[in-house]
């Protein structure tokens, strides 16, 4: 075994690379030069981000919403299948809901 000098040194180790890392990343001014610019670009800006809504009557609004346009899908679909579908298969039933 090496000794109790040799847990010392590895105690010291453990100790000071955290504590080391911590106070040269966490300083302000280096977060400010070499994350800031990055970040930018990185990231997309805020205001393009989807905000799902909160209250449950938007909620509800938004799901009404999803509801029409798939309501509307599915209609023109059943429209394009009935105008084209002179010499294709009949789709199978259930289709529909994947749609």
């Amino acid at each position: 075994m090496a000794g109790p000098n040799l847990e010392v040194f590895k105690f010291g180790v453990y100790l000071f690379f955290p504590i080391a890392f911590m106070f040269h990343f966490a300083d302000p001014a280096w977060y400010e030069a070499h994350v800031e610019p990055y970040k930018k670009s990185f990231w997309p800006a805020e205001e393009t981000l989807h905000k799902p809504p909160k209250e449950s009557s938007a909620v509800r609004e938004k799901l009404e919403e999803l509801k029409a346009e798939r309501r509307a899908r599915r209609e023109a679909l059943a429209q394009l299948h009935a105008d084209g579908a002179a010499g294709q298969p009949p789709v199978p039933a259930g289709s529909e809901k994947l749609v």
